[in-house]
């Protein structure tokens, strides 16, 4: 791969990644005084004023900048208002339960979703194509909150099957998995679905048959990876925004995770903790788009070449 190619991506998500950083500084200090959210009501002046030295805020707002910029650099993000502890360490103790939910989600949409796509574009107007699509539209159209309240009163109050929150047994994950991973689910049949009926008419197909090809080889050899840029480009954004998602899944089930975190550090105003946790989410989608602007040079050759001579023409 063009070493100018991946060059030119990796400094695109650096400058996103500093935009971020600055964002979220400018953000959380316009929002009000951790110090006053966070004490007593009739604490007096010169104990906040003590606080405020303490936790660096009665700096000029450019030395807190810097600072802010040095300690995301060396990867810490400060002490943690709320905990007394290195934001970092708060984060990390909540990040594996978040990675298990966010994990399980996408592969379960993953393994739903694109099979789903593909039966359906195969069998296109019959009544499990209009089954499958129907999913799609229900399952996009529905928001986490609604679909996690409607799985807890159906498996948790009536049925009983079910644990309505907490994490601590594989039974308690079924349900999380199911609200986080429908929509994203439903997306990727859909555009799977358009993918290969887009594809089926293509030449290089009719060829393939007129060769004596196996369905099977015809669907797995030839369509789906001339398929798959528009798909790749789909599961990259809503990786992306299954981070999202999670705050709310983990807030609905109590699951203890950096979503459920993130909710709690932004209602005390704990600096350290939102802008660690903000980061870590900004790097994590950048970094997936990242690395699906590469996979788009590995799966078309095309769309390598076509930026590289466009590079070149920008440079000359």
């Amino acid at each position: 791969m063009n070493l100018s190619y991946v060059a030119l991506k990796a400094l695109r998500a650096l400058v996103t990644v500093w935009l971020v950083l600055t964002f979220v500084f400018v953000v959380l200090r316009l929002s009000g005084d951790p110090a006053t959210m966070l004490l007593p009501d009739d604490i007096d002046p010169q104990t906040i004023e003590l606080y405020q030295q303490r936790w660096g805020l009665d700096r000029p707002l450019w030395e807190q900048y810097v600072s802010y910029f040095e300690s995301a650099a060396e990867g810490s993000f400060g002490i943690s208002f709320r905990d007394r502890r290195p934001a970092l360490e708060v984060i990390v103790e909540r990040l594996p339960a978040t990675l298990e939910l966010g994990l399980f989600s996408f592969a379960f949409a993953i393994v739903f979703g694109i099979p789903l796509g593909v039966v359906a574009a195969l069998k296109r107007n019959t009544l499990f194509d209009r089954l499958a699509m129907g999913f799609a539209v229900l399952g996009y159209a529905m928001p986490y909150f609604f679909m996690g309240v409607l799985l807890i009163l159906l498996f948790s109050l009536q049925l009983r099957w079910l644990p309505s929150s907490g994490s601590s047994t594989w039974w308690h994950l079924i349900m999380p998995v199911l609200t986080l991973g429908t929509t994203p689910a439903a997306m990727f049949a859909r555009f799977t679905r358009s993918s290969v009926l887009e594809v089926l008419n293509k030449p290089f197909i009719r060829t393939a048959r007129a060769k004596g090809a196996l369905p099977w080889r015809e669907i797995v050899f030839h369509a789906l990876p001339n398929a798959a840029i528009p798909v790749v480009t789909v599961m990259g954004l809503r990786l992306g925004e299954m981070i999202g998602g999670a705050v709310v899944t983990e807030t609905v089930f109590a699951w203890p995770g950096m979503g459920r975190l993130l909710v709690g550090a932004v209602a005390n105003r704990d600096l350290a903790v939102v802008q660690g946790i903000v980061v870590l989410i900004a790097i994590s989608m950048v970094t997936v788009n990242l690395v699906i602007d590469l996979a788009y040079g590995w799966l078309d050759p095309r769309i390598r070449t076509a930026r590289s001579e466009a590079l070149g023409e920008s440079r000359a």
